[in-house]
């Protein structure tokens, strides 16, 4: 099942995925795709607000991976340089860490990402708003939208 919302503003979008974090978890994985520039760090910033995390998110564009210290950590990904990498690059210990882990373009580390995870896609939707799909794959993430959406 997917669920779709339509956001009027970054604002928006960052008080949505504000109230995500609050129900999040050790382990969780959250995979963002969409289109360039639709808002994948300025979900990831809400995120962080609602993870209580007081540093200023920005895009881990050239270093892979940021990580920030908030009611669990969170472990933030961009991991769009890595297109023609198939290394491993140790991402299973973010995944199996204590913290929640935000992947921005994770579809370019398919083979490495977890069975279960919460796929996000973002995309322009007009002027200024954004059409956000959440895409649950596996049980926790199915109970954990079915939570989001009521709310």
């Amino acid at each position: 099942m997917r669920y779709e919302l339509i956001m009027h503003s970054p604002d928006e979008t960052m008080e949505f995925a504000s109230k995500l974090a609050e129900k999040l978890q050790e382990k969780d994985v959250i995979a963002l795709e969409g289109d360039l520039g639709a808002g994948k760090t300025t979900f990831t910033k809400g995120l962080a607000k609602g993870l209580g995390i007081k540093r200023t998110v920005s895009s881990p564009t050239f270093t892979i991976v940021k990580e920030y210290q908030g009611r669990l950590p969170l472990y933030h990904m961009d991991v769009y340089r890595l297109e023609d990498t198939f290394e491993d690059l140790g991402f299973d210990d973010y995944f199996e860490g204590d913290g929640v882990t935000v992947i921005e373009w994770a579809h370019l580390i398919k083979p490495q990402l977890p069975n279960e995870l919460l796929v996000i896609h973002l995309y322009h939707h007009g002027e200024s708003a954004r059409k956000v799909m959440l895409e649950p794959i596996g049980k926790r993430y199915e109970q954990l939208c079915k939570e989001i959406m009521e709310a």
